[in-house]
């Protein structure tokens, strides 16, 4: 069934906030960065609380749907600065094994500090039950896009 014009205008709009918010919460992000981290080596930090505590740089590159050459300069920049560590991978000749190192976790918890005045004059906005009511979508429909990626 044809989705009507109304329902296609509606997920226009949803995507389209979330992507505003997306741009101004990142700018806002960025100005509050500990460590001299940028939005890209923030996120490959969180991802490895939020999803696993190693992988290669192309496990990497495919998560956060950028190019290698882009994920190996993040990477680079994260080892200099002593939060991940690189090493070959032990069952492949050619594949290198990237770990978050307690630095790199510190600097994580750092940035979640350094953002909480932002959050707490959010909360303040937006109070935690009704940020509880829509996380649950949102939570769908990044498992959703996730899952329809490749």
């Amino acid at each position: 069934m044809k989705p009507s014009p109304s329902a296609l205008a509606a997920a226009f709009e949803f995507f389209n906030e979330i992507g505003i918010i997306g741009q101004l919460g990142s700018n806002r992000m960025q100005r509050s960065l500990p460590h001299g981290l940028n939005q890209s080596q923030f996120s490959v930090l969180n991802w490895f609380i939020r999803v696993d505590d190693r992988a290669t740089p192309g496990r990497l590159a495919r998560a956060f749907q950028v190019t290698g050459g882009a994920m190996t300069n993040t990477l680079g920049k994260l080892s200099a600065k002593g939060f991940v560590r690189i090493e070959p991978d032990p069952e492949s000749g050619r594949s290198k094994i990237v770990t978050l190192t307690p630095a790199g976790r510190r600097a994580r918890e750092d940035a979640i500090t350094a953002l909480s005045e932002d959050l707490t004059r959010f909360l303040e906005a937006f109070p935690e039950h009704r940020l509880k009511e829509v996380l649950p979508l949102l939570r769908e429909a990044r498992a959703f896009l996730d899952a329809a990626r490749d």
